[in-house]
This record gives structure tokens, sequence and C-alpha cells, in this order.
């Protein structure tokens, strides 16, 4: 029998974690990483360049030294600031590996919609732009305002980019030759397979709001002539015929008779031998274990009016159902996997 004693640090720790959520939010909505790349600055400096009322500002850029999110040179007024390597790698937007986007995103958008947790909870409603608007489709709010569209894929690429190249790296890509990404965004995920793997020719599907922000990141990338971005409304249009089909953070946004339905049509654009890949926080078939998966099926409820989570046993199930031969799955980076599927 376990005789320790009960301790209520994680409790505390978790009920008020907003406090340091908030603080890192803030952070990168003022820039402070990006400020403090050249190297670094002293507190009044700091403080200026971000336009900071004195009162809070020491506290603010110590919270963060004490979060491990700031280094710090010396003490009081005298102490100059700096990114630590983790910082300088992913909180600096001229870095290969940035992922502010999903935190301007979170601060932007998700902070204020998980306020509304408990209502969500109660009604099953969700509680993002949806709410405000009355309407039924997840996504069009964020197609009406292209500045959300942009930030929001943005968002998407950068929290994904881990992902796409541990896949890129792991799946034997080089066996195939065409790839069709469904609900491809801004085109990450083709760009990430077509720089790695030469043989590849790609397909981003998505609706014709986002191709066009994809084709110029395509054209940036240099990649014009292998990955083509194709405008289509995956739930009305059918997919493009492809030898393997990726689907990234795409199923979790829908019920469960969109999901079937998009597995179904995606074994149906499929040859013999071909494969369906999905992206996704797969949660643990014991619902246990990855805390990830499970408060991320939470943000379906608040973010879709009936997306959810799923587990591999569900992946497995739904793909059996739909005549896939069998189906594996193997981690990712953090809470994801690849769940795929095979014709």
């Amino acid at each position: 029998m376990d005789q320790s004693k009960p301790d209520p640090s994680k409790i505390l720790q978790i009920g008020m974690g907003f406090f340091a959520s908030k603080v890192l939010l803030s952070a990168v909505e003022l820039g402070v990483f990006e400020t403090v790349a050249g190297g670094p600055i002293c507190l009044s400096q700091l403080r200026d360049r971000l336009g900071l009322h004195e009162r809070g500002a020491a506290d603010f850029f110590d919270s963060l030294v004490a979060l491990g999110l700031l280094s710090r040179e010396g003490d009081g007024t005298s102490a100059r600031y700096g990114n630590t390597a983790d910082t300088a790698a992913f909180l600096v937007p001229a870095s290969a590996g940035y992922i502010g986007g999903i935190l301007k995103m979170a601060n932007n958008r998700l902070y204020h919609f998980w306020g509304n947790l408990t209502e969500a909870l109660r009604t099953g409603l969700p509680q993002s732009e949806i709410k405000q608007s009355n309407g039924h489709d997840a996504f069009a709010a964020l197609y009406d305002d292209p500045r959300r569209l942009a930030e929001f894929l943005d968002a998407m690429a950068g929290v994904q980019r881990g992902n796409f190249a541990v896949l890129a790296e792991t799946f034997e890509f080089d066996r195939f030759t065409k790839i069709c990404d469904v609900g491809g965004a801004s085109g990450a995920l083709s760009i990430a397979l077509a720089k790695r793997h030469p043989s590849l020719q790609c397909i981003s599907y998505d609706l014709p709001a986002v191709t066009e922000l994809a084709r110029q990141k395509i054209l940036d990338a240099g990649l014009s002539d292998r990955i083509t971005a194709v405008s289509g409304n995956f739930l009305a249009d059918g997919l493009p015929h492809a030898e393997v089909i990726t689907m990234g953070n795409i199923l979790h946004d829908w019920g469960t008779s969109t999901k079937t339905l998009l597995i179904e049509n995606a074994y149906g654009a499929l040859p013999f031998g071909g494969a369906l890949i999905a992206i996704e926080n797969v949660i643990d078939d014991a619902r246990r274990a990855n805390s990830g998966g499970l408060l991320m099926s939470l943000n379906m409820l608040i973010e879709t009016p009936d997306g959810y989570d799923y587990t591999f046993a569900q992946f497995d199930d739904w793909c059996c159902s739909a005549g896939f031969r069998s189906t594996q799955s193997f981690p990712l980076t953090g809470a994801a996997s690849a769940a795929i599927a095979w014709k």
C-alpha cells in the first residue's frame, strides 16, 4: 500500500497553468524572442523596444527566465536578456524550425474559446467563430478573413513541420511516384516530401481560397514543377487519384459519418498496394496515456460541430470496413502518430 502523503502540487500546477501559458503567448505576441535574437539586451532597452510599462516588465522577463524561455546575464537593472537554445530554434520567425504561428493562433483564438469549455461540455456545441455566426461550417469564418486564414495556415504548417519531417524520413515514399495531400492547406507536407524524395510528384488538394495561398508557398520553395495545388471540395468532389493519399489533421475535424466517407473515398482513389496516411494525435486504445490526443479531441469540441480525435483501434475498424487489407501506425513527434491503411 502506498503510504506517501498526498501532495497538491500537481493539482495546483495544472489548475493555475494558464499563468505560465499566457506569459509565453504574450511574449510571442509582443515579439520578445525576435527582439533578443541578435544577442542579449538590457532590461531598459528590451522594455522600450517592446513598448512595455516599467511596472510589470522585470517580472515579465524574469518569469520567462524562470520558465526556461529566456536566458539572463547578471541581475537587477544591469541584467541582459537573450534567447535559450530552444527559443532561438523555435520562436524566432527567421528560424527554419519556427513554431510561433500556432502560439499566435492560440493567443488570438483558442485561449479565449477555451474559456468557454464548461459551456461546450454542457451543450456539446462549439465555442469558436461558429458560435458567433450561427453557422455549421467549421472553417467558413476563417476563409472569409484572408488575414486570419493566413495566420491559421501558418500555424498549422508550423505545428506539423516536425511531424512532416519524421514522416518523410520514416515512410518509404521512394516506392511511389505520386501522392495527394488531402486538405493540403499551405502545401507544407507536399513541400517537405518533394524536398526529401526527388522522384515524387505531389498534389496539394484544398478549397480555392487555400490553394491560392499554397501556390505562392510552392513557388517560393521552387517546387512548382513537382507540386500542383488543386482546388476542390473533398466532401463533395471526391479525391484525386494517387498512389499515396495523406490527410494531416483532417479526419479529426469531422464526425464519424464524414470520417468514414473520407476513408471510403480514399480507398476508391487508391490503386491496389496504395496507402492512406492519417497524421493525427491518435489516442492510445486504453485512453489513458496520450493526454495530448485527448486534449486535442476536446479542442475539436471547442472548434467544430461534431469533430473528435480517435484511437488507432477506431481507425483500424473504419479502414477495414472500407476494404483496406491492413493497418499500421508509428509515432511522429510529441502526441502525434501516422496511422496507415494499405489497400
